[in-house]
């Protein structure tokens, strides 16, 4: 049966001093570890997917995090696990996690979810939240995706954030390090209550286990709010999805997502590939406005869908490409996703670990959808 393991170790948090005027140093490159995962790697060995998302602040357990699981290789069909009941829940912080992102250790094989220390259920303020919010995110890991610690709280941004939003996490194979990135408002030393005008940044920080983190640098700053960065690598590229925060009266590419690339993880400028990904353009259906991507890689074709979250209506509506470097993404044309599903992760899994959590999770809640 699923339950709580103790944690390895014990939380060690390190806040560090934002590094806003220098060059973003986090660590020196190194080899990465010699030590192999302890399964296969995924990708075209993955025997399907394992979603981990949000439903929101619209219900009392939105803002907790549920599981769904693929049929099969199949993308674009889940089904909810637990019965649609929330999987985790955090009592720690503010009582609520958002943007839940997974990923796994390619050393010791650890599962590490974080997510967002945030509720906004029974009426939050966007605002105040912004301005002094949690510099927090909340950690679960595990064994096996099933068995999870007790979460805890660790501070990674400096004490002039406002907030800590959507934080996700890549390996860094040429430093040997996960980095770590999430949005932050930044306010001005003199103003030690938030009351001035402040964009969104993405900031970021490197860590071996999730407890100790280095001090946070700024990332990516384009002179206006970005938010919800995510990342899939393939053939030595990073390729980044950020959600462009600007009003959609303000500017054209306001509320859909841009993509850039680079060969360095933490490099501060990436190449620019497409903006306005989501908008709808000619025949090609979209969205209205976006947030929350969330992209991945198919276990058995060279193609990568990306997830939006129409925030305004639908909640994550599925788009696909087979050139990352083209920007050109289409809507896929037949999904069911989890009801509700908004801000969150997919994850390839094994067999192994999917007949886990089929084990754990999936005895309620019916088939996946066909």
């Amino acid at each position: 049966m699923p339950g709580r393991r103790p944690p390895r170790r014990s939380a060690r948090a390190v806040a560090g001093t934002a590094l806003l005027a220098a060059p973003l140093v986090l660590t020196a490159p190194g080899a990465a570890s010699a030590a192999g995962p302890a399964e296969p790697p995924r990708g075209a060995d993955g025997a399907g997917y394992l979603f981990a998302y949000m439903t929101g602040e619209g219900l009392p357990d939105g803002e907790q995090v549920h599981f769904a699981l693929s049929a099969g290789n199949d993308p674009l069909h889940y089904r909810e696990l637990n019965g649609g009941e929330p999987v985790l829940t955090s009592d720690v912080g503010e009582e609520g996690v958002r943007d839940p992102f997974l990923v796994r250790s390619p050393e010791d094989g650890t599962y590490y979810l974080i997510a967002t220390d945030l509720r906004m259920y029974g009426g939050g303020d966007w605002d105040e939240v912004q301005r002094h919010g949690s510099r927090a995110l909340i950690v679960w890991e595990s064994d096996d995706l099933v068995n999870w610690s007790d979460e805890r709280r660790v501070e990674v941004a400096p004490p002039n954030a406002g907030n800590v939003w959507a934080p996700e996490a890549h390996w860094d194979a040429e430093r040997g390090r996960f980095a770590v990135y999430w949005a932050s408002k930044l306010y001005d030393e003199d103003d030690p209550g938030h009351t001035g005008d402040q964009h969104q940044r993405m900031m970021v920080a490197t860590t071996e286990d999730f407890e100790e983190f280095t001090g946070a640098g700024v990332w990516h700053d384009p002179g206006h709010s970005v938010i919800d960065s995510t990342i899939v690598e393939h053939d030595g590229v990073f390729h980044r999805f950020t959600k462009d925060e600007r009003s959609a009266s303000g500017a054209e590419c306001g509320k859909f997502i841009t993509a850039e690339r680079s060969t360095d993880l933490l490099d501060r400028s990436w190449d620019f590939v497409a903006d306005c990904i989501g908008r709808g353009t000619g025949d090609s259906p979209g969205i209205e406005r976006g947030e929350g991507p969330t992209v991945f890689a198919s276990n058995t074709e060279e193609k990568w869908y990306l997830l939006i979250d129409e925030y305004t209506g639908r909640g994550y509506v599925p788009f696909e490409t087979t050139d990352l470097d083209s920007g050109e993404w289409t809507v896929s044309d037949d999904y069911a996703l989890p009801e509700g599903a908004r801000h969150g992760t997919v994850m390839s899994v094994s067999q192994q670990e999917y007949s886990r959590l089929e084990a754990a999770w999936g005895a309620e809640g019916g088939q996946p959808s066909a």
